[in-house]
């Protein structure tokens, strides 16, 4: 599962290489078709998040991957629409992390960062 839009780019090119699915997690009214959604707090106000209902995944491992982990919110959320949606979220994946916002504490499984700032 990617999270709009650069988990995407991410997401898709894990998911090629290892032979399956891909599921995008996307800002509200992206998506065609049934979807589930989650709202969380920002700073700032709060976002929404939404997913294609996939009944066939369900019960399925799946990892989350996203390009920044900042402050965790939209990670968390990410995590807490798949779980909802029946996915056995086992792993997450960001490619930066902003250390210093503790972002990481928000954030429900194991977090594997490429670069730490």
């Amino acid at each position: 599962m990617g999270v709009e839009t650069r988990g995407f780019v991410f997401g898709t090119l894990m998911a090629d290489a290892i032979g399956i699915p891909f599921v995008p997690c996307r800002k509200a009214g992206k998506l065609p078709g049934t979807v589930e959604r989650v709202t969380y707090g920002l700073e700032y106000g709060s976002a929404t998040l939404e997913m294609q209902k996939v009944p066939e995944l369900a019960g399925k491992r799946t990892i989350v991957v996203d390009d920044v982990l900042a402050t965790g919110g939209t990670l968390a959320a990410a995590i807490e629409l798949a779980k909802g949606s029946g996915l056995d979220v086992v792993y997450s994946v960001v490619f930066a992390e902003l250390a210093f916002l503790n972002g990481t504490a928000k954030v429900p499984v194991p977090v594997h960062t490429l670069v730490r700032l």
